[in-house]
């Protein structure tokens, strides 16, 4: 039995970064993984996406961008398994960087399965179904979340599929139809299409992006439509017959029932937390109706001295998320100052193309609440960064209560949107109204630039439109 301040179960980006913390605050930790030190974002998502992405965006300049840029390509092949083993390079890369600062932490890394003996001990099983318990004041849940699984599509990893055998893939379908249009299903559709795959996005919502606010989602499903992608909203998968050489989709929506023929189906339609097996039953954790565990604002569970983070709490999915839920649980646990985190204005970002970023409250969300409301706009068509770029889809919205000037919200579509959003975010953080925006004095010419234009437009003093 080994004895410890701090236990994480999970080694993904919350759970990694909470152990880290702990330490930096004095505490003894362990961490418990199963799979892979830095989770799935790390290995199988957010980091070879982006990498895969990356080769996309190429692909489509050299397969389309020709004529705009001035060049000429005969016979153009595209390698997508040197793609594929690119992702893998920088996947790998970073993984042993959380192996290096596991140790670099004297953070002790116990691989395999936890369960929880009782809320101070769990048993760790590795793959060799040897068992060693370990001990803990505090215990911290950083679990993480599967894919959903719709009733009727059976996920076999090769004609259907989830993110997992997606992304690992070194083949590509000639045809692919993408059940759900959240951030996985739109980036994975960018990426195939980009290098020359077919492709159909199903949504059961009404529309793209359902979280977004609804300007984005109409001004993503016009470029999407621009580039070739048929997009299906408001139609329900009923069900799909795999075959040899293809998987038939059936779906219900306006136009009717339909069969939909491609040679690969994609499942992305959300995530449930991983709670089963942990033995969170015995300690009496409680579990919220979708399985996901309850915390309060330190991160604690009901439970003293047992804790949860990430995606297992189901606040919201995302791994920048994940890892300030990290560092505040591991403060909380030390009763050092800390903050409470405002899960309605922490960051979102689809990497698609156009991409997608936001926080806060829509328009609609913020006139529904009572505010009278003022927005910012700029589109990136009067950006010459942009235009310079041959990018140019796409504008920044700000929203903003009129009567103080207080920033609610922002909701961006365009070029490199993500890398845009965090001076907004921190405005809003630090109580700076769109006026203080307006007044920094930003680099010309740059994407950054929509951002002030946009504020300007709040204050009512556009300049450039």
């Amino acid at each position: 039995m080994s004895d410890y301040d701090v236990i994480v179960i999970g080694a993904g980006p919350g759970g990694y970064v909470c152990g880290i913390r702990a330490v930096q605050l004095g505490k003894k930790v362990a961490i418990v993984e199963k799979q892979w030190l830095g989770g799935v974002c790390l290995n199988v998502g957010c980091i070879p996406t982006k990498a895969l992405l990356k080769n996309a965006e190429i692909a489509h300049i050299l397969r389309n961008g020709g004529k705009e840029f001035g060049f000429e390509i005969q016979d153009l092949k595209l390698d997508y398994s040197a793609a594929v083993k690119r992702s893998r390079r920088v996947a790998n890369r970073l993984t042993k960087g959380v192996g290096f600062l596991m140790r670099k932490n004297q953070i002790d890394v116990h691989m395999g399965s936890a369960v929880f003996t009782n809320a101070k001990t769990v048993t760790v099983t590795s793959d060799d179904g040897s068992k060693n318990d370990l001990t803990a004041k505090d215990i911290v849940i950083a679990t993480g979340a599967s894919p959903f699984k719709i009733p009727g599509v059976e996920i076999d990893g090769e004609r259907v599929v989830t993110y997992q055998e997606a992304i690992l893939q070194e083949q590509l379908p000639k045809s692919v139809v993408i059940i759900g249009a959240g951030p996985i299903g739109l980036e994975f559709a960018t990426i195939w299409h980009r290098f020359g795959v077919e492709v159909t996005l199903v949504e059961m919502l009404p529309r793209i992006a359902p979280l977004e606010d609804e300007e984005v989602s109409e001004e993503l499903n016009k470029a999407f439509d621009k580039q070739g992608i048929r997009v299906l909203t408001s139609t329900k998968v009923v069900g799909t017959e795999t075959l040899k050489t293809k998987v038939k989709v059936n779906v219900s929506g306006p136009d009717g029932d339909q069969t939909l023929d491609a040679e690969q189906a994609l499942v992305a339609v959300g995530f449930k937390a991983n709670t089963e097996g942990l033995g969170l039953e015995g300690i009496g954790v409680q579990l919220g109706e979708d399985g996901s565990i309850g915390i309060d604002d330190r991160m604690a569970t009901n439970i003293p001295g047992v804790w949860a983070i990430g995606d297992v709490t189901g606040k919201l999915m995302l791994a920048h998320v994940a890892m300030a839920m990290g560092i505040v649980c591991a403060e909380n646990i030390s009763s050092v100052e800390t903050t409470k985190l405002n899960y309605e204005m922490l960051p979102r970002g689809i990497f698609c193309h156009p991409q997608v970023a936001s926080f806060g409250l829509t328009e609609a969300q913020a006139k529904e609440r009572g505010y009278e409301v003022a927005l910012g706009r700029f589109p990136f068509q009067a950006s010459g960064k942009a235009l310079g770029m041959g990018d140019y889809d796409g504008w920044a919205k700000l929203v903003v209560d009129a009567k103080y000037g207080e920033i609610l919200g922002a909701h961006l579509i365009g070029p490199e949107v993500t890398e845009l959003l965090a001076e907004i975010s921190l405005a809003q953080l630090m109580e700076l109204t769109p006026a203080e925006i307006a007044r920094n004095v930003h680099i010309h010419p740059t994407l950054s630039e929509v951002i002030m234009e946009a504020a300007h437009d709040a204050e009512g003093h556009a300049i450039h439109i």
